[in-house]
């Protein structure tokens, strides 16, 4: 009973954490149940400051063990699919091993170094919300699109319109190579030796593991039913079953219920546990949980394109090319670059609900994979406020339609030399005609002659740096517009 339980709610919070993930339409995200499952991640609740949900699953754990792996995380359901089908390949192929506690450690103190540094791409890699959401946005999305798009073919043909067509575009190469070998390490890993990933890499593994030691609950050994056939640690994905001395590592265990699914003699219970020997032979133990455990809470909320579609007709259009920004932009509801940085996890879920296709992973080592805004495929429409809706982390606060309309993000800047009406003597104005707030003016090349080719003039203090100017700007490859971000939002 325990394992179908375990079973039909991880099935249930894999399929809509992915539906979050793949869902270009915005359907999933009117599911309120729905929308709060990327906000009980345990990194991405200390990142908010959701202190609520953090006491809830420490409490968990320490009634229940580490159930929270088995059911919430979705990169450790995922290791569990990839072991289902090695099992399927190979029954009982598991064996005990030792902990690898220095590894383990080594590997949360990073992810803090990493958090305090600022550098995100090492601090995306060991979490494991971040590395689900880079493998689900850059290789799960695509499909579904695709799946869809086939659909809106054959709707197309009978003309219906109960799909539409989605663009299927890469958003950052190397943030496609990184989920590519991401997904076929783990798979590996857990087609060959089940949870490897979960308890010798990954940090919210190890920082559960200090309290799962001392849960109410545990799998334990009744000794004198015991046969010792081996079954129960042949089938043990956390590797963390001793059959010969009747030992549980429950640091590593995550209550999946296999070993007692296998057990064929009930030798093996799930029940409170008072007297608990602890056969690990380390003192110190306790001392340094507390300690790394204080480290990550007091320190975790420190942490841390190419393509356009355009009608051309017959002609070649020169793809835009991104300026480069001297500060990056952020997105409305993130107040400053240094909240955005801090606070994001890059777990890309933003990303991949973007409707205007302007957020994808920046190319900065430094930020490898962190959300940036960019404007070659579309601009940051007023009424959208889709990112600040899905973020569970509060790098992007949630925002209003109306504030959004007057929080400035950045500014343009006119750049002389790309100009249309200057370079190839036509007349323009798309971006002056085409701004939502009214922030560009055309105004006479030379202040002298009225009958100078137009040019535009930037009202730095009405502009909202939404991107418009700079996304429909003619100019090729680079805008004679473009925005440049403020470190700190204002309101204008």
């Amino acid at each position: 009973m325990l394992r179908k339980i375990r079973i039909s709610l991880a099935a249930l919070m894999i399929i809509c954490i992915t539906w979050l993930f793949v869902d270009f339409t915005g359907t999933a995200h009117g599911i309120v149940p729905i929308t709060w499952l990327p906000k009980i991640q345990l990194l991405e609740a200390i990142f908010a400051l959701n202190v609520a949900v953090v006491l809830i699953l420490l409490v968990i754990t320490l009634i229940f063990g580490r159930i929270y792996c088995s059911v919430v995380c979705p990169l450790g359901i995922l290791q569990d699919i990839f072991g289902w089908f090695g099992k399927r390949a190979k029954k009982n192929r598991y064996t005990y091993s030792a902990a690898k506690r220095g590894l383990r450690i080594v590997c949360l103190l990073l992810l803090v170094v990493s958090g305090l540094l600022g550098v995100g791409t090492l601090f995306q890699l060991l979490a494991p919300y971040s590395t689900f959401g880079i493998i689900a946005t850059n290789l799960l999305q695509p499909i579904w699109q695709a799946g869809n798009n086939v659909l809106a073919a054959i709707a197309e043909h009978y003309d219906s319109y109960a799909f539409y067509h989605s663009n299927i575009w890469m958003r950052s190469l190397p943030s496609l190579i990184i989920s590519i070998v991401a997904i076929v390490a783990l798979a590996v890993l857990a087609w060959r030796n089940g949870r490897t990933f979960c308890n010798t890499i990954c940090p919210v593994g190890t920082f559960l593991s200090f309290f799962a030691k001392f849960s109410w609950m545990k799998v334990h050994f009744d000794v004198e039913k015991c046969k010792n056939c081996s079954l129960c640690t042949k089938n043990c994905k956390a590797s963390c079953i001793d059959f010969k001395t009747h030992h549980v590592d429950y640091t590593r265990c995550v209550t999946c219920g296999d070993c007692i699914e296998s057990c064929k003699f009930g030798a093996l219970k799930y029940s409170p546990v008072r007297h608990h020997q602890n056969t690990q032979n380390d003192p110190d133990n306790s001392r340094r949980s507390f300690l790394l455990s204080s480290a990550l809470l007091a320190t975790a909320t420190m942490a841390q394109q190419k393509d356009k579609i355009m009608d051309g007709g017959l002609a070649d259009i020169k793809d835009k090319v991104a300026p480069d920004r001297q500060t990056p932009l952020t997105p409305p509801g993130s107040h400053s670059q240094q909240n955005f940085e801090q606070r994001c996890t890059g777990c890309q879920l933003c990303i991949s609900e973007c409707p205007n296709e302007v957020l994808r992973p920046s190319s900065d080592l430094m930020h490898l994979m962190m959300p940036t805004m960019s404007y070659e495929r579309g601009y940051c429409r007023p009424e959208c406020t889709r990112c600040s809706e899905v973020c569970p982390t509060g790098a992007i606060l949630p925002i209003k339609r109306e504030d959004k309309s007057s929080t400035q993000i950045g500014h343009a800047v006119w750049i002389k030399k790309n100009c249309v009406p200057l370079t190839d003597g036509v007349e323009c104005g798309n971006c002056a005609r085409h701004c939502p707030v009214g922030a560009i003016e055309m105004v006479p090349s030379d202040p002298d002659d009225e009958e100078s080719p137009s040019v535009p003039a930037v009202n730095e203090a009405r502009c909202i740096g939404c991107g418009a100017c700079e996304n429909l700007c003619p100019a090729r490859p680079f805008s004679a517009i473009y925005v440049e971000g403020h470190e700190v939002h204002k309101e204008v």
